[in-house]
């Protein structure tokens, strides 16, 4: 078994994160004294962290957008494969706060809330594409400085962008939790672990217990609002990223028009036919046949990007030949948080907000605020 898939596998309690409703029992419960404490997995709505939510039109595709942030450079945010872009929702508040950014998390093609016509087309060269598309439809001139953000198969996403794109201003890449060599490694493990997943859930409440539980992610407040963007109902088919009352959005046209969108229809209760099972929104054993496409080639092509660079990792023992020869010769900045899984930025989301913000305003990519705090080195 490959250092990759040990360190997502174990078994070990998650670490309390400050602000969150505290780590996860073994169980649901736990005894103190005669009394049993319970523990809310109630879904959170996105508007907690977001301040807004935009669908971006592409040709017959819908992109759903998160964003926050009023100036400065723009990090675009690519989540890994299965999660939706509400895995960054309680980075996106810690990093905002600590500079001054805009952000723009987005659900990529077959995840979340994102419709396009194609779901099952998930070669990096599409998934490629379609940031693109995205960042230019929503700036179709004079764009902020970019800096692309991504975690797992985002990352390669990220990577892919930054290697190919000449239309886009990106002065910087951080990547998250993927390294070509470990990635590859633990690929031919990876159809058992997702055989092993629950197939469906009763309610919301279970499918974010099950992810807490098994540590895919360790953090209660996290699961809470980005275990929602990966289910859907089995009868209707409905994503459940936005749980709660639906707010206004705007649309976003590739033609680069923009109007509003009020969606007066409150939220309630659903009816009995619509209550459970929860299904996974995308089917990742049927993507196996990408994995590759999306990791082959990643360490050289990181390597060669000319933007500035930094690479996030819960393990070091992740860095391939080719990443060790290059953290050597001084090629990219590299930050490990050994106490988070493989959703780092979910486990310990202050934390990579910190590192992230202390490489923004070292490279002068972004102004500190009040709240910034600088890192020593080796912090």
């Amino acid at each position: 078994m490959s250092a990759f898939h040990k360190s997502f596998m174990q078994s070990k309690l998650p670490p309390l994160m400050e602000g969150s409703s505290g780590t996860l029992p073994p169980t649901g419960t736990s005894r103190i004294g005669r009394r049993q404490q319970k523990y809310d997995y109630a879904p959170v709505h996105w508007d907690k962290y977001f301040r807004g939510r935009n669908v971006v039109t592409v040709g017959g595709n819908k992109f759903c957008t998160y964003s926050n942030g009023d100036s400065g450079p723009l990090l675009v945010l690519l989540h890994g494969g299965g999660f939706s872009a509400l895995t960054w929702a309680l980075f996106s508040v810690d990093i905002v706060e600590a500079v001054e950014c805009q952000v723009l998390a987005i659900d990529l093609r077959g995840h979340g809330d994102t419709e396009t016509t194609a779901d099952n087309d998930l070669t990096i060269e599409t998934l490629s594409k379609d940031v693109a598309d995205v960042i230019n439809t929503i700036y179709p001139s004079d764009s902020p400085p970019i800096i692309l953000v991504g975690h797992s198969m985002g990352g390669a996403v990220a990577v892919h962008v930054a290697d190919l794109s000449h239309t886009l201003d990106i002065i910087g890449l951080v990547v998250i939790d993927v390294v070509e060599g470990t990635a590859m490694d633990a690929l031919s493990s990876m159809q058992s672990f997702l055989r092993n997943r629950p197939k469906s859930f009763s309610s919301i409440e279970e499918a974010i217990s099950w992810s807490v539980r098994n540590h895919q992610v360790r953090n209660i407040e996290s699961a809470k609002v980005s275990v929602p963007g990966q289910i859907k109902n089995a009868a209707t088919g409905v994503n459940l990223s936005a749980a709660g009352e639906v707010k206004s959005s705007r649309i976003i046209e590739s033609s680069g028009s923009e109007k509003s969108k009020e969606d007066e229809v409150d939220f309630k209760a659903p009816e009995p036919a619509a209550i459970g099972p929860y299904t996974w929104r995308i089917d990742l054993c049927a993507t196996e046949k990408y994995w590759s496409g999306w990791f082959q080639g990643l360490s050289k092509s990181f390597l060669k990007c000319p933007e500035q660079k930094l690479l996030i990792l819960a393990n070091v023992d992740r860095l391939d030949r080719d990443l060790t020869v290059g953290q050597m010769q001084g090629k990219f900045g590299m930050h490990v948080l050994p106490r988070c899984g493989h959703a780092v930025h979910e486990d310990d989301p202050d934390k990579v907000a910190g590192v992230i913000a202390n490489f923004l305003v070292r490279n002068k990519f972004a102004e500190p605020t009040s709240k910034f705090i600088k890192l020593l080195p080796g912090c």
